[in-house]
Parts: structure tokens; sequence; C-alpha cells
């Protein structure tokens, strides 16, 4: 496993702290565009994904990318979480991973 460059939990709210930052977030897809996503984030902020996934996405999918803005993330990578997920605990995480445990994450 490369730890050299790990990818930083954020919601929305975090995402501004990390621009130019490798970064991964889970978002609730609510339109799907020609080479962008928008979607809402684990604490209810519009994130855009700019890249094309190359599978059909489920309702909330984690991306991994560089925070391009305060807003946008531009994503190497897409996982879809289903339609069925909890967006509280990860928010949560989110708080953890940046906040006094964040010593516990890579």
């Amino acid at each position: 496993m490369d730890t050299s460059n790990p990818a930083v939990f954020v919601n929305g709210g975090l995402l501004r702290m990390f621009v130019g930052r490798k970064v991964r977030a889970v978002i609730q897809v609510m339109r799907n565009d020609v080479g962008s996503v928008v979607g809402k984030s684990t604490d209810d902020q519009q994130i855009i994904v700019k890249s094309s996934p190359s599978q059909p996405l489920s309702a909330w999918v984690e991306v991994i990318g560089v925070a391009d803005s305060t807003q946008s993330i531009r994503a190497d990578i897409w996982t879809n979480f289903g339609d069925n997920f909890d967006p509280h605990c990860y928010n949560q995480l989110c708080q953890l991973a940046n906040g006094d445990y964040k010593h516990l994450f890579i």
C-alpha cells in the first residue's frame, strides 16, 4: 500500500482546507452531466466532481481525487456505495479524521 500521498477524508465544509491536495469524499449524486457530476456532501453542501465515471453510478458514491476548488474535486477513482447509506456516520468520520484523532488516520 502506497502511503506517501494519502487522501484526506473530507465533507463539503472541510474541502476548502485541502485545495490542491488529494481528498476522498462521499456524495449523494444529484445530477450526472457530461464531464461532471453534481452531488450533495454528507454535510449537505454542493460538490461538483469533474470527470466522467466509467460505470453507472449508484445514489451514493465515494470519489478520490484532487480538490480543484472549495467546491470541486477532479476525480481519479469512483466507488459506488449503493443506494442506502448513512451520511451522518461518514460526516462524523470526517470530523474525527481531521480533529483530535487525525493521528490515527494515514
